[in-house]
């Protein structure tokens, strides 16, 4: 995370509306110099001065307050996922404690689920964004990162800095977009997160698309959704995707790929699963993080 990232945020923001969307008057937007929202508008759609908007853009103004945060996301018609992201910036979390630096641990009976699904392919990762836990179907179908030392098993970096990945997801571009706008929302919810701190900056050394993308400071969360990869036994998949939170353990999130019942996607599931007949992968174990 940057220095400025609240208004790094909030310029991106404002670059990205025009005034007839946020329903400004026609005369706003004669004789324009720059692309966006100006300023200004922003502040008089906010209720704010000009002078104090200004600060926050340029990080003179610290800790604003609940009212302006929420009166800010309604004037740049924030989304939910973008409204908790500002309040993330603007420090609301600062009183609680991350608790991400270590590693997690993937429960016996979390492992149990895991393995009991037999034609969909599922992983547990942590609040470090690390697969703590695979099934042999996932172990299958993504044989690249089962294969990791486990501090380096990311799908996010495995998608955006092996060159593999490219040939895996048919939309590669969309879904390496979609794992920096969430890798955004994590680096902004965990801000002491040293992991994920040096994730972002290993990608942005090695990652020739990564810089780019994270300036555009989009965010995004997606909890379900369709996959397209190429797998170079079973040939394409289509494959639908869902995202839960465990109860018993908030950090960590459980991934399930899996297909309509009869259709080709399926089929080639199974065939790919006929093969995960020996014993799971280490990836399936509960282990000791690695040093």
């Amino acid at each position: 995370m940057g220095n400025n990232d609240l208004g790094d945020f909030l310029r991106a923001r404002r670059a990205g509306l025009t005034p007839d969307e946020i329903g400004l008057p026609v005369e706003f937007g004669a004789g324009r110099r720059v692309a966006g929202l100006r300023r200004g508008e922003v502040a008089q759609l906010a209720g704010v001065s000009t002078e104090y908007y200004t600060r926050l853009e340029q990080g003179r103004a610290r800790q604003p307050s609940e009212q302006v945060l929420h009166a800010l996301c309604d004037a740049l018609r924030f989304d939910d996922i973008e409204r908790r992201h500002l309040f993330a910036l603007a420090g609301t979390t600062a009183g609680h404690k991350d608790r991400a630096e270590h590693s997690s641990r993937l429960r016996p009976a979390l492992r149990q689920v895991l393995e009991s699904m037999d034609l969909a392919s599922a992983f547990v990762s942590d609040r470090n964004l690390t697969v703590v836990g695979g099934n042999t179907l996932w172990a299958l179908l993504f044989p690249d990162v089962a294969e990791l030392p486990r501090r380096e098993r990311s799908m996010a970096r495995w998608t955006l800095l092996d060159p593999r990945a490219r040939l895996v997801w048919c939309d590669w571009e969309r879904v390496a977009r979609d794992y920096v706008h969430g890798l955004r929302l994590a680096a902004a919810a965990q801000p002491r997160n040293q992991r994920i701190a040096n994730l972002i900056g290993e990608l942005m050394m090695r990652s020739p698309e990564f810089p780019a993308w994270w300036s555009e400071h989009r965010v995004q969360e997606r909890s379900t959704g369709l996959k397209r990869l190429h797998h170079p036994v079973t040939g394409d998949l289509e494959l639908q995707y869902e995202i839960f939170t465990s109860a018993a353990d908030p950090g960590q999130s459980l991934v399930v790929y899996c297909a309509p019942s009869g259709s080709p996607s399926q089929e080639r599931l199974r065939l790919l699963a006929s093969w995960g007949s020996e014993p799971a992968t280490a990836t399936t174990r509960d282990t000791a993080a690695e040093s």
